[in-house]
């Protein structure tokens, strides 16, 4: 007979199974085995995909789990008693056995979790039918009580599980991975068998496919425990036998126990799970008495109809019903009901909705039922890119919502359809090239720098593997060939890569069933709350309904921006009414004030639209587009077309009126999809198979298609199934080139729908910034309150506007920033340790008895239960009670015996002892206080700066810098607020972008330091540097800290030079090469910056061969003061490569190019010789 593993650990066994499905699946086809278990650690993660890899290859799928078993009942959870769990193998016997493994895991996780998701034999008893339950490891409660000497109650365990499981069903699991302890118990283990009747099996507990993978399993285990492959004391595995044997080896080891091995099979023949991947699941929606859904569905459409647009012209009527009639067709009716009827509710509630995101932005049905907001007649977006009625796949349509009110919607849903009906859904977050190199790194005990070099060597790209990194670096190629060490690390870690490596809720996805969520998937314990345990993608295919509630910040500052126009206008816009086509919100957005506009607002976004110069809605959804990893080749022909579009040429004329609304390059997938309808004679669905082969590279079926592209296809009987471009009067070479073309570019090419629903929210916040940018930038500042770098941003960018942003003050200021006489009120909520109890009573006080006029009448007219001392001391600090008095010194001194006085007063108040002398004693004592105010110095602007800058986390009445922003801005070559936005652009950098390694300047003061000793007793520190427009980290290692000590030190303003150090998922470092105090408020007295000057008059292409010159001769004198150009077309600053070393011998090079008036090059002797200084220590070092 043939044997089966029915014991193995995948990679959903996060961190501790390493045998991945697809390799343990094909490694089983090799041996020759015919089938093949799944039994992950409490979960059934895998199982999905497990169960289809086995069917590509031919394999009989197992599907089970192996549960941890309580060691009381699931529900106990004592520290002392309850902490260890047992193991037990579980197997579905078919639909019906999955159905109760199901709802074992889930209950594990629901009701027994505990450390790990525990299960009870009352539960094993009450779903235990069909399913096949082997005994375990030595982790099982059988053998653990064998190894403690127990027999009878391992005995008593097995009758036990017997009874339960039933005849036939329960099985003595034995394994001998040349453990002593496997060997110990074996002799029990048969007499137990002999004794009870329960049959053995044989397994080897798989944790990887082959014997040489126990290594990259090892350095798992050591990702997973946060140790090192050095450490004694560690979890390891005892040696290199638990991977996936062959036949022939595991009958060797149990030759004395052949019936064991026969056993595998039969129990893998008595299970046979399949799975439904073409029913639907929806939950029920109850239509209005006396109408089916299909009826109400398309009454709901006939009014949307109506009201969306004045003419009902036939063509739209058609397209209506076309779609209705395939949504019906597809059963997709009740998906769009209760879709329509959680945004109807969010609507009555006046809860923010997006105009929708992705493919069904093509759906005028959706557009009818306002579940987007975006006309797919007038920016012809295709229906079947959202539908296919050729590729049977559910609709997807994401909303979003005000973040603050989106909780509301989902509370909604779960109220609708039953709490048991509605949950999260899991995503797992996996070990992509760079960080399974650093996690690899830190398990090997390999330095941070040499692991960072490694990591750091593997490009930034979307789906970047190491190998494809080995191919595309030579250098990097170069350190595998020849250093051990980073072969080490790269082999392990793409042995892991692509791994996943822990378990969290996708932050919007929610899925909503017919019956309980359980009946279809299993349940996951996660940190917010219960989620599935299979992912989106799988749950769709389950025939589940998935939807994304997303909470967009940017829907939150338009209704917060609308609500103050209303007070301060007396009427707001009504957004869904305004054009996209104001010239005003297009010059705002070409002059490069994109701060807050939804996906403008990224540094290189910004810099696109300026080149760009966008003066039509479809230039904003085509640079939404562009804008990405891939497609980023096209802006400069974009741009350039753009400017000069009488230069655009088609490779055919039919391309025309399909390519000309983004100025003759491809960008969108609805174009891919047109070009082979309108010059193949493709049908619209069947484009959008086409369209998806092309995006996925499936290269078999692009072939299949290029050919009916070109020549056309007939079907049995000779009709005409797909004309072809011959046939339609495109020549053959030209249609091989338009479709190489598409096929080079759908890799890459943008949903249109998606760009265009991006971009009308875009418009919506340009719209309002031009016209209402006080209410617009107080609504901003609100929805990131508590993030001082992002405030910090928006307020510079309120002073380039022209706004005042004023301080906090209590007499004046709400929870939140508002508006007043066109000037913005900071929020007392923005003040820290001041939380919203505190300022409900301020501003409840306020309203029923006005304004105090003094700190004595402040908090006497508080109720003193709702206020505390903390924050009315953050008040003080923050300048929020500078309307009470300026001297912020007497107000500190005065406030906690103010507060203790009320205190006191209120608990005699409530003690009720208070006498007419009380009264009056409380008066004088009142008048006292009022005579007594503390006579303090006022504290000196510094002071004053600095309590305003740890109460609100920024500068707001005067900012330390100000006086130094002339120097900063001619110092510097870049800003935090662009360091901190790298992560934020496509890792693909544009040109010109900062990228890793680069050399920078940056200047600011000093907002924080530590300094730590290294291995070698050296110090070193960690600066937290804030320049004009927010803080970065600069890293001082300890030959630079050595130089500059004495300029560390908090408040000290320095300017820094150094290298940009990139992290994944971190804001990028600098690490520090350079520091100098910049002690002058004048620019350029001690970071000297040399000045060219290329003259106005000379022309572009005599310009360019200048810089070229320019270049080279700055090349030849490198150093560490930078260069500033000046020519007829803008200021060029030099990248730190192409610093130089002042000397005579530049400067008479530069004079000879340029002319002796087109160079300023100031600097002494001693500061030359400092510079060579520098230069021979850093060699040193």
């Amino acid at each position: 007979m043939a044997f089966t593993h029915l014991h193995i650990h995948t990679e959903y066994s996060l961190l501790d199974g390493a045998a991945q499905i697809k390799n343990v699946v094909s490694r089983a086809k090799e041996l020759g085995m015919d089938s093949l278990a799944i039994t992950d650690h409490g979960v059934m993660f895998g199982v999905i995909d497990f169960w289809k890899e086995c069917k590509n290859q031919g394999i009989h799928p197992v599907i089970g789990c192996e549960v941890y078993t309580a060691a009381r009942a699931m529900t106990d959870k004592d520290p002392e008693k309850d902490k260890q769990q047992g193991h037990l193998v579980l197997l579905a016997k078919n639909n019906e056995g999955y159905h109760n493994l199901m709802k074992i895991v889930s209950r594990g996780f629901t009701e027994g979790f505990y450390y790990k998701p525990r299960v009870d034999k009352s539960l094993l008893k009450k779903y235990s039918g069909d399913i096949i339950c082997l005994s375990a490891c030595l982790a099982g409660d059988v053998q653990t009580k064998l190894l403690n000497k127990d027999y009878d109650g391992a005995k008593k365990e097995a009758l036990e599980y017997l009874n339960i499981f039933g005849e036939g069903n329960y099985y003595l699991e034995i394994q001998d991975q040349g453990l002593s302890e496997e060997a110990m118990i074996l002799a029990d283990m048969k007499r137990l068998h002999s004794e009870t009747g329960i049959p053995l099996v044989a397994t080897n507990d798989v944790h990887y496919v082959l014997k040489e993978d126990a290594e990259a399993h090892d350095v798992l285990l050591c990702i997973q425990t946060a140790t090192t492959v050095d450490e004694e004391n560690r979890m390891k595995f005892p040696n290199s036998e638990f991977y996936l044997k062959s036949e022939d080896e595991m009958r060797k080891i149990f030759a004395a126990l052949p019936e064991a091995c026969d056993n595998t099979s039969k129990i893998a023949a008595m299970c046979n799970v399949d799975f439904d991947f073409n029913s639907l699941h929806l939950p029920e929606f109850e239509a209005p008495k006396g109408k089916t859904n299909k009826e109400y569905l398309r009454e709901l459409c006939e009014k949307g109809l109506k009201a969306r647009y004045e003419e009902k012209a036939e063509v739209l009527r058609r397209r209506l019903e076309y779609e209705l009639s395939v949504i019906e067709k597809m059963g997709y009716v009740e998906y769009f009901l209760i879709v329509w009827d959680f945004i109807n509710y969010a609507r009555q509630n006046k809860i923010m909705v997006g105009p929708g995101r992705g493919s069904a932005a093509g759906s005028i049905v959706a557009y009818t039922l306002r579940i987007t907001d975006i006309d797919p007649i007038k920016y012809n977006l295709i229906f079947e890119r959202f539908l296919n009625p050729e590729r049977i796949s559910m609709p997807d349509i994401d909303i979003d919502f005000c973040y603050e009110r989106r909780q509301e919607v989902i509370d909604y849903v779960v109220d609708k359809y039953g709490k048991d009906k509605v949950a999260q859904i899991i995503t797992f977050g996996t070990m992509k090239a760079k960080a399974a190199v650093r996690d690899v790194g830190r398990a090997l005990n390999v330095s941070y720098a040499d692991t960072d070099a490694i990591a750091k060597a593997i490009p930034f790209q979307l789906k970047m593997t190491i190998s494809l990194a080995l191919k595309m670096n030579p250098e990097l190629k170069e350190a595998y060939t020849n250093d051990p060490r980073t072969k080490k690390v790269l082999d392990m870690a793409m042995a892991l890569e692509g791994m996943p490596r822990h378990a969290s809720t996708h932050a919007a996805g929610v899925v909503i069933a017919k019956k309980s969520i359980d009946e279809y998937v299993p349940l996951y314990l996660a940190e917010k709350g219960i989620s599935t345990q299979f992912t989106m993608t799988t749950i769709e295919e389950l025939g589940l309904l998935k939807m994304d509630f997303l909470g967009l910040r940017n829907l939150t500052v338009i209704r917060d921006t609308l609500a103050m126009i209303e007070e301060n206008h007396g009427a707001a816009p009504d957004l869904e009414k305004i054009d996209f086509d104001d010239k005003k919100v297009y010059d705002l957005i070409s002059s490069g004030n994109t701060k807050g506009l939804f996906q403008l607002e990224s540094s290189g976004m910004t810099s696109f639209m300026k080149n760009l110069r966008p003066d039509c809605f479809e230039d904003i959804v085509a640079g939404i587009s562009l804008y990405r990893p891939g497609p980023m080749a096209s802006i400069p022909t974009y741009i350039e077309n753009k400017k000069k579009p009488f230069g655009v040429r088609y490779i055919h004329e039919s391309l025309e009126p399909i390519l000309s609304v983004t100025y003759g390059c491809l960008v969108y997938q609805e174009q891919v999809m047109q070009i082979v309808r309108d010059l193949a004679g493709y049908t619209y669905g069947r484009s959008d198979l086409v369209r998806k082969a092309m995006s996925k590279k499936k290269t078999e079926v692009m072939k299949e298609e290029k050919k009916y592209f070109i020549y056309g296809k007939d079907d049995e009987e000779g009709n005409i199934e797909i004309k072809g471009c011959i046939r339609n009067g495109i020549s053959e070479h030209a249609a091989e080139e338009i479709y190489n073309q598409m096929a080079s570019f759908a890799e890459y090419a943008f949903n249109k729908s998606h760009a265009a629903a991006y971009a009308v929210i875009g418009y919506q916040t340009g719209y309002l910034k031009t016209y209402y940018p006080v209410e617009f930038m107080a609504a901003l500042m609100t929805s990131v309150m508590g993030d001082a770098g992002q405030i910090a941003g928006y307020i510079r960018n309120c002073t380039e506007m022209g706004i005042d942003v004023l301080p906090p003050d209590i007499n004046e200021s709400e929870a939140k920033f508002t508006v007043a006489d066109g000037r913005i009120r900071f929020g007392l909520l923005g003040v820290k340790n001041v939380g919203e109890g505190v300022i409900e009573a301020i501003v409840k006080a306020r309203k029923e008895k006005g304004a105090p006029k003094d700190i004595n009448e402040f908090i006497e007219n508080l109720d003193v239960h709702q206020i505390n001392k903390k924050a009315i001391e953050s008040l003080i600090k923050a300048g929020a009670m500078d309307t009470l008095s300026e001297n912020r010194a007497a107000l500190m001194a005065a406030y906690e015996g103010l507060i203790e006085s009320a205190q006191s007063s209120s608990r005699k108040n409530i003690k009720g002892q208070v006498s007419m002398f009380q009264m009056n004693a409380d008066e004088m004592q009142t008048v006292s206080r009022e005579k007594n105010f503390p006579d303090i110095a006022p504290f000196s602007k510094e002071i004053l700066s600095a309590m305003e800058k740890e109460m609100l986390g920024v500068y707001i009445t005067d900012h330390p810098l100000k006086e130094y922003a002339e120097t900063i801005k001619e110092i510097s070559t870049v800003t935090s607020e662009t360091l901190m936005h790298i992560n934020d652009q496509a890792h693909e950098m544009m040109e010109g972008d900062i990228k890793d390694g680069d050399k920078v300047t940056i200047a600011g003061i000093i907002s924080g330091k530590r300094t730590l000793i290294t291995k070698n007793s050296k110090m070193m520190a960690f600066v937290q540097l804030e320049d004009l427009v927010g803080t970065v980290e600069i890293i001082v290692f300890p030959n630079v800290y050595e130089r500059s000590a004495s300029f560390i030190r908090e408040d000290a303003v320095i300017a820094v030079s150094g290298s940009v150090n990139f992290k994944e998922e971190e804001v990028p470092k600098i690490l520090a090469d350079r520091i100098w105090e910049i002690k002058s408020k004048e620019p350029f007295t001690e970071g000297k910056t040399i000045k060219l000057r290329i003259t106005a008059e000379t022309d572009e292409t005599e310009e360019r061969k200048k810089l070229e010159k320019i270049k080279h001769i700055l090349a030849e004198h490198k150093g560490d003061v930078p260069v500033i150009i000046f020519t007829g077309r803008g200021v060029l600053k030099t990248e730190g490569d192409l610093w130089v070393t002042p000397h005579e011998e530049l400067k008479k090079k530069l004079e000879d190019l340029l002319g002796e008036k087109n160079v300023k090059m100031q600097i002494s002797k001693s500061d030359e010789k400092k510079i060579f200084q520098n230069e021979k220590e850093q060699k040193n070092e």
